[in-house]
């Protein structure tokens, strides 16, 4: 079984966490079961950016995203090459590092 790191995150997972992961589960669905309470506004439809990860080590034992997931990604915030939106984000063979950005765009919760 391959194991997700997850570096530390000011309100997420302060700690930071190490949890064992099933490949062909999303990333996002690995980080929920385990109490990582990663947002996820539109339930894991690819329809925000909430979810987005940045993935450190492993990037390229995911599955490729998709046109839909792309055109999402490029309107999350702190956008990188291994920027992918952890719904969306298969888990392969391989373990994975990844980070939590520190703010999300989710137009549901913010304070206007």
């Amino acid at each position: 079984m391959p194991q997700i790191i997850v570096l530390p995150h000011h309100e997420i997972c302060p700690e930071g966490a190490a949890v064992e992961a099933s490949s062909g589960d999303s990333v996002c669905e690995v980080l929920l079961a385990n109490d990582i309470d990663i947002e996820h506004a539109c339930e894991m439809s690819c329809a925000c950016t909430t979810c987005h990860v940045i993935v450190r080590e492993g990037f390229d034992s995911l599955n490729e995203a998709d046109e839909l997931e792309e055109d999402y990604l490029d309107k999350a915030w702190g956008l990188e090459p291994e920027s992918r939106l952890s719904c969306q984000a298969i888990v392969g063979d391989e373990p994975l590092v990844v980070e939590i950005p520190k703010y999300t765009i989710n137009h549901a919760s913010e304070k206007h």
